[in-house]
């Protein structure tokens, strides 16, 4: 696994301020009072990580949770083979961690870097006892990264590479951008193509050739390496 292991190391310093939080509004806690944020605040500290470095590996000891505030992560397992297998991406107001679990089941690297709140599970377990309705906030956001899960099994069970790409890029629209936006929306790449071509099964250079095919058919237009302008939503989409 590349990248170097920074593990949970919250800054001291970095106490949260929930009122000026840019993810409040969607963050698993949004569900939750002024003054119950307060009391949450108290026990979270901020982190910040380099692009590449790693939160935690899978099999950790799940010492922390953590909700993003800013920049991406992924989500991976190395197979028996050594062959890294993403999970899914996390974007701001993302949640992640193993709550109730003693060990993490997959790694988390920072694509990009990223800001987070870090909390220790056990305190944050406990205010989840007396918080229901924070409770039902990580179940359903636990249910659509489920739902992410399968979206990228699916996707890369595609016959063709052209599918799978379009695939991925569909997934991208929807996780950064929402009904609304802008008619020819823009979204950034978060994996670079090693790694996206990793993903789809392909190789760098059919990769590339792919993106020009797209573009050559009027859904796409690039705007250097990683930002990609969607000319055409509906038929991405479709």
């Amino acid at each position: 696994m590349s990248g170097s292991h920074a593990g949970l190391n919250p800054d001291p310093a970095g106490r949260l301020a929930c009122a000026d939080c840019p993810v409040g509004d969607s963050a698993v806690c949004a569900v939750l009072s002024p003054q119950e944020k307060l009391a949450l605040s108290g026990i979270g500290r901020h982190q910040t990580l380099a692009a590449g470095e790693r939160l935690f590996d899978a099999g950790d000891d799940a010492i922390a949770c953590a909700t993003l505030i800013s920049g991406s992560l992924k989500l991976s397992r190395l197979d028996e083979d050594g062959t890294e297998r993403l999970f899914g991406i996390i974007h701001p107001s993302g949640f992640l961690g193993r709550l109730f679990s003693t060990q993490t089941d997959t790694t988390a690297t920072a694509l990009t870097e990223a800001k987070l709140c870090i909390f220790p599970r056990g305190d944050f377990e406990r205010v989840l006892a007396d918080r229901p309705q924070l409770m039902q906030q990580i179940l359903s956001r636990t249910m659509d990264a489920l739902e992410e899960s399968r979206a990228l099994v699916e996707l890369i069970g595609r016959r063709s590479m052209k599918d799978r790409l379009r695939g991925f890029l569909a997934l991208s629209l929807r996780a950064q951008c929402t009904p609304g936006d802008a008619a020819q929306p823009v979204i950034d790449l978060e994996l670079d193509r090693a790694d996206l071509a990793a993903l789809l099964g392909t190789t760098i250079e059919t990769l590339s050739r792919q993106f020009g095919a797209l573009e050559a058919d009027g859904l796409i237009a690039r705007d250097g390496n990683r930002r990609i302008k969607i000319l055409d939503p509906a038929a991405l989409l479709g």
